[in-house]
């Protein structure tokens, strides 16, 4: 059963930011002809959006697992998990991350949730994942654990 579910859409300025696409396809294409110059960066954009929204991880919080993105982590394996947002979520990401920890970030989206791994036989520590809601995601791990 999904307790919690958010996909990692990408904000709306990395849409925007595609956009210049636009004019350096017609840079390119307009001197050779005017139709194909527009077509082709009609064509190149929506490729650049199609790309952007069909690469969204999704976190999900099940029951039995944590899944983020293609990665899945069992609820018996998880430890503490915390809640990071503005500079603490600057330095999860930063200064105190641990060379062994397995990430999920995405440049648009600040806070994190530091989820540690328990299994001894993981080399990873812990997971640092991008998310918009963290609390949320930790209030999931709880509930999740709770009923396991």
């Amino acid at each position: 059963m999904t307790i919690y579910r958010e996909r990692l859409w990408a904000s709306a300025w990395v849409f925007i930011s595609t956009a210049l696409v636009i004019p350096a396809s017609l840079l390119v294409f307009l001197p050779i002809n005017f139709t194909a110059g527009v077509i082709v960066a009609i064509v190149l954009y929506a490729g650049c959006v199609g790309i952007l929204i069909a690469t969204g991880p999704t976190i999900e919080v099940t029951t039995e697992q944590f899944v983020a993105g293609r990665a899945r982590l069992p609820i018996g394996f998880i430890g503490a998990t915390d809640a990071f947002r503005g500079e603490e979520a600057t330095l999860e990401r930063g200064r105190r991350l641990d060379s062994r920890a397995w990430l999920l970030i995405r440049g648009w989206i600040d806070p994190v949730v530091r989820v540690d791994v328990i299994d001894e036989n993981d080399p990873t520590p812990y997971w640092v994942v991008s998310t918009r809601h963290p609390e949320d995601v930790v209030a999931a791990i709880a509930k999740a654990r709770a009923t396991a």
